[in-house]
């Protein structure tokens, strides 16, 4: 009797209405107008290492935004070639940034308008050594050989 009741059009009808609610949700929270999409990717290319986080690198406001701030501060990478977006600053870039980029977490880094992942994703590629030769590759940061040579040939 409970089976029979499982296939009735009325138990059909209220799954398909629910599963129809859900998708609109769906789609309505991962919209990104092309307009916010064109900002962000801007964004994205105004410099050769873009990092959206939580404050500002004087003043993170979260840890895992520390930590990136850092990690990028380790590297040398020059204030000139980064650039840093508040995302607490802007709700719209916020929520934006993480569909933009398909990556649920912020901070995000970009490096040559390339999305290299969030804080776990920068920590790892630092430990690994990959970060200094991503940097490297992008002309981001010298090689540390001729980092050493320049400094030789001036002293």
């Amino acid at each position: 009797m409970f089976r029979a009741s499982l296939r009735s059009p009325i138990f059909s009808l209220r799954s398909s209405a629910a599963q129809s609610l859900i998708a609109s949700r769906v789609i309505a929270a991962r919209y990104l107008s092309q307009e916010a999409r064109a900002q962000i990717q801007n964004a994205v290319e105004s410099s050769p290492v873009v990092l959206f986080m939580k404050g500002t690198p004087d003043l993170p406001e979260c840890g895992f935004s520390r930590a990136a701030v850092q990690v990028l501060d380790l590297h040398r990478v020059p204030p000139e070639k980064m650039k840093t977006y508040n995302v607490l600053a802007d709700s719209e870039l916020r929520s934006g940034i993480k569909e933009f980029s398909d990556w649920p977490t912020i901070p995000q880094l970009y490096v040559n308008g390339e999305f290299v992942g969030g804080c776990d994703i920068l920590l790892g590629m630092h430990q690994s050594g990959e970060l200094e030769n991503l940097l490297v590759a992008n002309n981001v940061i010298p090689k540390v050989e001729e980092e050493t040579e320049v400094q030789a040939a001036s002293a």
